[in-house]
């Protein structure tokens, strides 16, 4: 069974589905979308485990928001070392579910019309998300936060201490 192809909006050639961004509902070939640049890979470090789930709206996710867990791969706990002396981190996670890419849109917070830069929305090519989080505790490779609205299943990609705003 033949790769499913498609045209691209922006230059015409044929391109075949793995190498197609589909933005505000057009197909446009990754060569149109990011230039000479190359791709590279990024492992997960763990997995989120939580009651969310995506919402069949634009930003929203369904669920108890009250604690989630981040189940890092055994590998990891060299890495834990004093981590659960701060309060606050940073996770970077994958938006494994998001489906769409919008370049404009109403903003969920006070609805002003933003570029994808301008907000915090899942719907980006990068799929990449952070936020700071309130860690609660760690126990072995199990971190419990509260304050991730990444839903049940996502790769973390990575953990960091949360930059102080004072």
């Amino acid at each position: 069974m033949g790769e499913d192809s498609y045209r691209c909006s922006q230059c015409g050639k044929r391109i075949p589905g793995r190498e197609v961004c589909t933005v505000d509902d057009k197909q446009i070939c990754v060569r149109c979308m990011y230039g000479d640049a190359e791709p590279f890979e990024i492992y997960p470090i763990g997995t989120v485990k939580n009651d969310l789930r995506r919402s069949d709206r634009d930003f929203d996710v369904v669920g108890k928001e009250t604690m989630s867990r981040i189940e890092l791969i055994p590998s990891q706990e060299a890495f834990l070392y004093r981590l659960d002396e701060e309060e606050w981190i940073t996770v970077v996670y994958y938006l494994h579910e998001s489906t769409k890419v919008r370049s404009v849109f109403k903003r969920g917070l006070d609805k002003k019309r933003v570029g994808v830069f301008a907000s915090r929305t899942p719907h980006r090519l990068s799929r990449i998300a952070i936020q700071d989080v309130r860690l609660i505790k760690v126990e072995g490779t199990t971190l419990f936060v509260k304050g991730l609205d990444a839903v049940n299943g996502s790769p973390v990609l990575d953990i960091k201490l949360k930059l102080s705003t004072a």
